[in-house]
């Protein structure tokens, strides 16, 4: 049986966390819900953050509670520390995300603390989440390319692994955070996540378009075994410290392509272009998905 894909949507959290225009709760449960009737079993709803620091998440805790709940489905939370950890778990998430950006630079822009600093609180957070029954992801960030240190080699990203493996995630993600990856380093990180974690972890894949790499990134995944990736309506999304991190890799362009390859997503691929669609509205903006100019095939 030909294996199919499992897509975390992500566009109400990446997708959002950037964005000039501050979408409402009500529009923000209205995505989540369109995302749901599309398909989707996991979504990244929101990250319980510094509202200071990233206002477009400043209605974490609103929005968990007003959320309705689907048999079958899964909210997640991005968390940084103990606090966002313990407002997470009050607002009833089924998953945490917890960060480890791969470079001491960018880690400190993003969370004010160098890279081993943060694989000790992923590893306190882990434990938490894990002693209350919550699923728990590590997403190593950064882990192709850093927009302030550059090229992120294989020896550093072999170290950062190597503490989040010891931290114990039921996941662990990588990430092209700033999109510059191409397909044999996504083989050849993902080969190294392998090697690294003795292939006991599940791997799952955070992928932007950037520079239009993410779907040739997404094929290179599947065909390296690795079918959990993230992607965003629209392909809306960006990371507010990251310059010129553009949005993640659209939804809809990877149910059209993997569809078309025999990989079923199980997402309906006209509620996810229309939700596309809609998001445009919502933003004021023109997102860079494909399918929403193209349409399918055939038509």
């Amino acid at each position: 049986m030909t294996a199919g894909i499992d897509i975390v949507e992500v566009s109400p959290r990446d997708g959002l966390q950037n964005e000039a225009t501050v979408l409402t709760t009500a529009d923000k449960i209205e995505l989540v819900d369109r995302a749901v009737r599309s398909g989707a079993r996991r979504v990244e709803v929101t990250s319980f953050v510094n509202p200071a620091r990233v206002p477009q998440m400043a209605d974490a805790d609103e929005l968990m509670a007003a959320l309705p709940r689907h048999e079958g489905v899964r909210y997640a939370g991005l968390v940084m520390n103990r606090r966002g950890l313990d407002r997470a778990l009050a607002a009833g998430v089924d998953e945490i995300n917890v960060v480890v950006v791969a470079t001491d630079t960018f880690c400190g822009r993003n969370q004010g603390m160098t890279t081993a600093q943060a694989c000790d609180t992923a590893a306190e957070l882990v434990r938490t989440a894990g002693a209350a029954g919550v699923f728990t992801t590590v997403t190593v960030g950064a882990a192709f390319g850093c927009p302030f240190e550059g090229e992120v080699p294989l020896s550093r990203l072999r170290e950062v692994l190597a503490r989040v493996r010891d931290a114990g995630p039921d996941e662990l993600a990588l990430a092209d955070t700033i999109g510059v990856a191409v397909p044999s380093d996504v083989t050849d990180r993902l080969a190294l996540a392998r090697e690294v974690t003795e292939s006991r972890t599940p791997l799952r894949l955070h992928l932007h378009d950037t520079r239009h790499t993410g779907v040739a990134n997404a094929v290179a995944a599947v065909r390296a075994g690795v079918t959990t990736l993230d992607a965003s309506i629209g392909g809306a999304g960006g990371c507010p410290f990251a310059p010129a991190a553009t949005g993640n890799v659209a939804t809809e362009d990877l149910v059209y392509l993997f569809d078309r390859m025999g990989q079923p997503t199980g997402l309906d691929l006209g509620t996810i272009t229309s939700t596309a669609s809609w998001l445009e509205g919502r933003l004021g903006k023109r997102l860079p998905g494909a399918l929403l100019r193209a349409g399918p095939f055939p038509a």
